[in-house]
């Protein structure tokens, strides 16, 4: 089988959500080589230290790329929009041309089911792969399409698969900095915006409750799929557990049902000696 190769885009603040990932990926992912790159901007080499360790003992191999000051000095660049929030969509041209596919992964997220199937997923002439958090009982995705004008659902950037290839020749930098511009003020999520508004319909769209579940709509998930989704239906065919939102299950007073699987992922991590905070 080919190797699964993963993309992280993150700030050193996140570096033990990722080791949490990647324990995850690691217990459920056990029947392929897997290699992990890394684009950031200011995160110390010895702060990586402990990544690289574990990606070592995994077996998984490890590329972190520090992007340049340079890189982006023609890009609109502010508080709100930072550089790194550009990272995954033009990761087509920050990346090494001989990877032609990979799969983003938000740090929040949990896999606790194989990534096989969708990394094996034909995107059928797509540049992406995402899901859209969509359903009866959720008004978000209708706004965002009334918000932006697209005629799409609304898809969420925490889980992309990529065409490397195709995107180096049809994500356009300079358009990504130009609509930044002449928008910026319209945005509430850049970076997710920006993909919807620009490559909505270049995206496959994949079922959110297998590939991007968004944790906190347990309720929803059960009622839209008319009782199917149960408790036991997620442990046994969701693949990707998505901790959307401000309020996370390594903080204190998290309230939904997941924060407990995540905890036992945190503590697995610690027990095979990788201590994420």
């Amino acid at each position: 089988m080919s190797t699964i190769t993963l993309l992280a885009t993150l700030d050193q603040a996140y570096l033990p959500r990722l080791q949490v990932l990647l324990t995850s990926i690691a217990v459920n992912q056990t029947d392929t080589s897997v290699e992990l790159y890394l684009l950031h901007s200011r995160i110390p080499e010895k702060n990586l230290t402990p990544v690289a360790r574990q990606c070592q003992i995994l077996g998984f191999s490890f590329f972190p790329i520090q992007i340049p000051e340079s890189s982006f000095a023609d890009a609109p660049v502010t508080r709100t929009y930072p550089k790194e929030m550009y990272y995954r969509l033009l990761a087509p041209h920050l990346l090494p041309g001989h990877v032609h596919r990979i799969l983003y992964l938000d740090p929040d997220t949990l896999v606790i089911n194989p990534l096989r199937p969708l990394w094996d997923t034909d995107l059928d002439g797509n540049l992406f792969a995402a899901a859209a958090h969509t359903g009866k009982t959720e008004l978000a995705n209708s706004i965002n399409q009334l918000r932006l004008g697209t005629d799409h659902n609304y898809f969420n950037s925490g889980v992309l698969l990529m065409d490397l290839d195709s995107g180096r020749s049809e994500i356009i930098p300079e358009d990504i900095f130009r609509f930044v511009r002449e928008h910026g003020k319209e945005l509430l999520l850049p970076d997710q915006d920006i993909l919807n508004c620009l490559y909505g319909n270049r995206i496959l769209e994949l079922d959110d409750a297998v590939w991007n579940y968004d944790a906190r709509n347990y309720n929803n998930y059960l009622i839209r799929s008319s009782g199917t989704c149960t408790m036991d239906w997620v442990m046994s065919t969701t693949s990707i557990l998505h901790f959307c939102g401000k309020s996370k299950p390594w903080h204190s007073g998290y309230i939904h049902r997941f924060g407990i699987l995540y905890k036992h992922y945190m503590q697995l991590t610690r027990r095979l000696g990788f201590s994420p905070e």
